[in-house]
């Protein structure tokens, strides 16, 4: 599927070519996390400026939550350069997030197996008592005459 090209005006306003139709950061936000892929670019340069929107995007959320990045490592990264960020992000954090995920849907995958197995034990459990099913009703049906009988006494 082709990425949703959005077009970023000099009026901070993003126009989504698509739906044409100018949309919010939330929105962008939201094309995202449904699983599209989104390309903005600056509409008088033609300047590809996802990175910077997508950026934006998850500063304004970490605003609104009051959280990002610990302040001791926001220090390191300014400290050392946009080098050495660029690299991190580049090398390390990506691939880090693919494993996580990758292994979030296996457990995910394997405990959905385990409760279906579980769900087939029981199944089959149940269906094993079907030979006494006549002495559970008859327990039953013995009870509830006694609790029946002893209240009409």
């Amino acid at each position: 599927m082709d990425p949703v090209v959005i077009k970023k005006y000099a009026n901070r306003r993003l126009y989504d070519t698509e739906s044409s139709a100018y949309v919010t950061l939330n929105q962008v936000a939201d094309m995202v996390r449904a699983g599209r892929q989104v390309k903005v670019v600056d509409a008088r340069t033609d300047e590809d400026v996802t990175a910077f929107i997508l950026a934006q995007i998850i500063m304004e959320q970490a605003r609104e939550k009051n959280i990002l990045m610990p302040a001791s490592l926001l220090h390191l990264i300014i400290r050392y350069g946009d080098n050495i960020l660029e690299e991190f992000f580049e090398k390390y954090l990506e691939q880090v997030l693919k494993n996580y995920l990758s292994y979030k849907d296996a457990v995910d995958d394997q405990f959905r197996k385990w409760l279906d197995l579980g769900i087939d034990i029981s199944q089959k459990t149940l269906e094993s008592f079907a030979p006494f099913q006549g002495i559970f009703d008859a327990a039953r049906k013995e009870r509830a005459d006694r609790e029946g009988g002893g209240k009409k006494q």
